[in-house]
């Protein structure tokens, strides 16, 4: 450890050796990361990343609501955007928001400013830094239906504007440098009465609380829909509603939610995901591709 500490630059915000994650994702499973690294502001986090260590490996989380760490941990740097990285702003019918802010913040944000067309991020779960990486949606709209430009650093802390072309989106996707860490983003909306546009996300909000375990310990969708087919449909049609593995189990509620019930491990959860990929593809011929983010080695669960 001391070898590894003294390579480290030095840094305003906090830096943690083996600290739990466990706590800091929706799924409350999973190993600690080696080191966790939460900047001061964006100066620290670019100073940080032109001193580190070439052979340190980097990733980053945002809440951990659509993630998956592994029983073993995440090996190297993890960095977690603080507060800092949180201000969400709204200038006539844009809205600039930090990467750490989450998604809901800013559709309450853009709806008091009567900026119509991010509701949807109501619906969202996680913050803006993970909606930029998966280009995050959900009752037909996606990010990039909203977006206008966004700041990252790259590995060695230097500044890249990112245009919608730069992004490349697709689908759950967005086709950028693994090693671009999102600071923040400008979203696009149009001008409307900020009730009617508090009526359409108090909509979206009901109909997520009836249809999703939202309550429950989760990671939000698990597969990517099929080209032309619904995810959950195709697991229901293969008999995994309410399968379970240990303490984990697929929903019964929505069939395309992994939840865990009390203590699951994160292998119990994932070997979970793979029995339902295998069932769905045994039935339908299709193979379900997970929309979670797996990180992390593998190890021994509690």
């Amino acid at each position: 450890m001391s070898k590894v500490c003294e390579a480290l630059p030095p840094v305003r915000g906090s830096l943690t050796h083996q600290a739990p994650l466990k706590d800091l994702v929706w799924f409350r499973a999973g190993g600690p990361a080696e080191w966790l690294f939460r900047p001061a502001d964006v100066d620290d986090l670019a100073t940080f990343l032109a001193a580190r260590p070439d052979d340190l490996r980097l990733s980053v989380i945002g809440v951990g609501s659509n993630l998956l760490v592994r029983d073993g941990g995440i090996p190297g740097m993890v960095v977690r955007l603080s507060a800092a990285f949180g201000k969400v702003e709204a200038h006539g019918t844009r809205v600039r928001a930090g990467a750490a802010a989450l998604d809901a913040a800013v559709a309450r944000a853009a709806a008091d400013a009567g900026i119509a067309g991010l509701e949807f991020l109501r619906g969202v779960p996680g913050t803006v830094g993970g909606a930029l990486k998966m280009n995050a949606g959900c009752y037909g709209r996606e990010i990039k239906d909203i977006f206008v430009e966004a700041t990252a650093l790259d590995g060695r802390g230097n500044r890249i504007t990112l245009t919608p072309s730069d992004m490349n989106f697709v689908y759950r996707k967005t086709q950028v440098r693994d090693e671009l860490i999102f600071v923040e983003a400008v979203f696009q909306g149009s001008a409307d009465d900020p009730e009617r546009i508090r009526a359409r996300m108090e909509d979206l909000v009901l109909q997520r609380e009836a249809s999703q375990p939202i309550k429950s310990k989760t990671g939000g969708s698990t597969f990517k829909n099929p080209p032309g087919g619904k995810a959950w449909q195709l697991i229901d049609a293969a008999g995994c509603r309410g399968l379970m593995r240990g303490a984990a189990q697929v929903s019964e509620k929505h069939t395309n939610f992994l939840i865990n019930t009390g203590e699951a491990s994160a292998a119990d959860l994932e070997a979970l995901g793979e029995e339902v990929r295998r069932r769905v593809k045994e039935k339908s011929g299709i193979e379900l591709e997970w929309e979670i983010k797996r990180v992390g080695i593998p190890g021994e669960g509690p």
